[in-house]
């Protein structure tokens, strides 16, 4: 009928609202929703927001807590940032220039720690377009990347995410290329397996020293023979690749890259013996790609930690990666069990101030009024139908009546 409204079951209506609570109790159950987050110093993981009326776009980029957005933003205008990893709540400080913290007015003029992007404004991707896009037509998710902590459309990640949606973590296309450690793990361990023998190239990487571009067209290197004031072993290592290349023949397809480029570690059995992870993984073939990766659960796991691979993700400002509780899942978990513990069971409140009869003929009602409401609710969701409020008016009233002839027929006998 034209105009009529949607029809919505009893079913999707239930479906729904547990889904939306569960969001809810992992995205805000890790945070404060009362005391605001600064007196805790920098913390782990939390719920943010960017407020548009206090910090619009041209002004410095500024994100509150939880408690803030509620107490002290309540009316404004607000960008839900989800999560965030080590950050200083800036209500109030120098960037809010008309407004004081009512939570916890005494702050830092900046916190110089935080880090920002174009999420404080309302702009995520590369595309730099608001979410929900009311241009946007095409139906797509947004991913958050665990390294930028950047928001993403699913079809501008180089890479189309998992079908399945099997996977826990994403780390964009830029952070890959600033990361570029990880392309060795993705060999192993990414939903979708990063491998040199799907396109027919090898890739050797040790992340820093000469490199050798390949045409895998005709084994020519593209820059001529290796300089000769470089060491003798990577001469001896390029000719090798070279010639394990013009000797076998290329199953790349035509739309995979033109060029491998291809790196010799000459110290690689040797630090694969000190017992670094990535160098052993840098010892098998791998290629790096323009394009986001996905990964398992429990795949930060896998990361050595020895003291080299320490220090290389501290100067790359990753240290975070070897912290299982840094992962948005983590903080969804202690969310959910947090808010499990606070919450409070009306009936069982109810029945601890009763005595021991009253108790009794309270747990009979309420398994009467379970029973029947159950039964009534089942017939219109077996039949795909609306329930009404007149239907739940309808059925209370019932109820009551049957409860009224119940309690109308008893007989009371004194002793």
């Amino acid at each position: 009928m034209a105009g009529a409204e949607p029809v919505v079951s009893l079913v999707d209506v239930l479906e729904e609202d547990e889904e939306l609570e569960n969001e809810a109790c992992a995205v805000l159950g890790g945070s404060d929703s009362e005391k605001c987050s600064y007196s805790q110093g920098s913390v782990k993981r939390q719920a943010l927001y960017a407020c548009s009326t206090c910090t619009p776009e041209g002004e410095e980029a500024a994100g509150i807590c939880l408690a803030c957005s509620y107490e002290c933003h309540g009316s404004h205008k607000l960008f839900e940032l989800y999560t965030k990893r080590n950050f200083l709540c800036d209500c109030g400080n120098s960037k809010f220039k008309n407004l004081e913290c009512k939570l916890f007015p005494d702050k830092a003029k900046i916190n110089s720690s935080n880090k920002y992007n174009d999420n404080f404004f309302g702009l995520y991707c590369i595309c730099k377009r608001p979410y929900p896009d009311p241009e946007d037509e095409i139906p797509d998710e947004m991913i958050q990347c665990v390294v930028c902590e950047d928001w993403f459309h699913g079809r501008h990640l180089g890479a189309t995410p998992p079908e399945s949606g099997d996977f826990q973590e994403m780390v964009c296309q830029a952070c890959m290329t600033r990361c570029s450690f990880l392309w060795a793990y993705a060999a192993q361990w990414a939903v979708t397996k990063v491998s040199a023998e799907d396109d027919g190239l090898a890739l050797n990487v040790d992340g820093i020293g000469d490199q050798e571009v390949i045409n895998p067209e005709n084994g020519d290197h593209q820059g001529g023979a290796p300089k000769e004031d470089a060491p003798e072993h990577t001469k001896d290592a390029v000719r090798e690749v070279k010639a394990e290349q013009t000797n076998e023949p290329c199953t790349s397809s035509g739309s995979a890259p033109s060029l491998q480029t291809v790196f010799k570690n000459p110290h690689l059995n040797t630090e694969s013996q000190s017992g670094c992870r990535l160098q052993e993984l840098k010892a098998k073939p791998f290629i790096k790609r323009d394009t986001a990766t996905y990964w398992p659960p429990n795949w930060r796991s896998k990361l050595c930690t020895c003291k080299d691979c320490l220090k290389m993700y501290g100067d790359l400002d990753v240290l975070f990666l070897t912290d299982e509780y840094d992962t948005v899942l983590a903080y969804e978990n202690k969310g959910k069990v947090d808010q499990a513990a606070d919450r409070t069971d009306p009936l069982m409140d109810t029945l601890s101030s009763m005595n021991r009869v009253q108790q009794v003929e309270l747990i009979c009602e309420y398994n009467d009024l379970k029973t029947e409401l159950k039964d009534y609710l089942k017939r219109f969701a077996d039949e795909g139908t609306v329930v009404k409020r007149e239907d739940i008016q309808q059925f209370f009233e019932e109820f009551q009546s049957k409860k009224r002839r119940r309690v109308d027929g008893m007989q009371y006998y004194c002793s």
